[in-house]
């Protein structure tokens, strides 16, 4: 259930760092290049699987976008509902919302208000390809919760862990990275 050194070591080489993008200064972790290459992505989501399969879940939530990504292939590989939460004004339903705090400003992330009605207790695992400073992460776990689900934990591809996101989610819920950065 646990990735060895050398698996981790190879999902890092597979994702490709992004020099001053978004602005100077920043190295931007694209994991497009870990999604294109099927031997990574096979460990990736085989690991997850197994970590996953003993949770008793009843729904996967992915985080706008490239949490869907691999929250549906998961949900997929261990036979549970996929909820997207996504960015504001996005879902067509009628929805509940969460705001967060971003660097410059505040962000809202909705998910459909019926997601988890269609089982009894629904457990959730929450998914999203990184976690920095735990604003989006936090806001969609405490969204989970509103709607009467149980988030059980918040799974991140990768943690900045010098960024502490981690901590601040995990006032919420147990908190699992597979590959952290220091």
């Amino acid at each position: 259930m646990t990735l060895t050194a050398h698996e981790k070591a190879f999902l890092m080489s597979s994702i490709r760092d992004i020099h001053d993008f978004p602005k100077p200064g920043i190295v931007f972790k694209d994991i497009t290049t870990l999604l294109a290459d099927k031997e990574a992505y096979a460990v990736l989501m085989k690991h997850l699987h197994e970590r996953y399969a003993s949770y008793n879940l009843t729904h996967i939530a992915g985080i706008d976008a490239r949490g869907f990504i691999f929250g549906a292939a998961l949900a997929q590989m261990l036979g549970v509902g996929f909820v997207p939460i996504r960015k504001k004004g996005k879902l067509p339903y009628t929805t509940v919302s969460e705001k967060y705090s971003l660097e410059y400003g505040v962000d809202e992330v909705e998910v459909h208000i019926d997601a988890f009605s269609n089982v009894e207790n629904p457990r959730v695992l929450l998914i999203d390809d990184l976690i920095a400073t735990g604003g989006t992460a936090y806001a969609a776990a405490n969204l989970i919760n509103k709607v009467g689900a149980l988030c059980v934990e918040a799974c991140f591809i990768m943690g900045l862990d010098f960024l502490n996101g981690h901590v601040k989610v995990s006032e919420l819920v147990n908190v699992y990275t597979v590959i952290g950065v220091d």
